[in-house]
């Protein structure tokens, strides 16, 4: 297991969300602080906390930005070039894991908290696949 997933694992089992978790193991590798990158990494937990994309994807996906993303308004070449790349991972992870859809991973809407109180040790389970998918899918992508 790759130090990045061993990281991300241990921020996951400290409380921080999937998107935290991702974003937080491969930040500093394109010069943002963890600090930063754990705040605004952290609505996008639980699918924008409403079950749609989940949030090691979204993390994974904020961390090919920094790469690859467009900073500069005439520079289409990056902004075409990171939009392929990250559909190209969009693509892939759904292949791997059949969604990227949070809701449809879990087995359940997030915002069911009767559901979601349930199903803890799941959660746990699959959000741990999750994050390390994602970072897999970054390393062999060399993001």
């Amino acid at each position: 297991m790759s130090e990045r997933i061993n990281e991300a694992k241990e921020l996951s089992s400290k409380g921080f969300n999937c998107a935290q978790s991702v974003v937080g193991a491969c930040c500093e590798k394109y010069g943002i602080d963890k600090e930063t990158a754990m705040k605004f990494a952290g609505s996008f937990g639980g699918g924008l906390r409403c079950g749609e994309v989940c949030g090691a994807v979204t993390g994974a996906t904020m961390i090919i930005g920094l790469k690859y993303g467009q900073y500069l308004p005439d520079d289409v070449k990056a902004k075409e070039k990171c939009g392929e790349i990250t559909l190209a991972f969009m693509e892939e992870y759904k292949k791997r894991n059949n969604s990227f859809l949070c809701k449809e991973l879990l087995g359940y809407d997030p915002r069911d908290k009767e559901k979601a109180e349930k199903s803890q040790d799941k959660k746990k389970a699959i959000c741990s696949n999750a994050i390390e998918l994602a970072i897999n899918m970054l390393e062999e992508m060399e993001i």
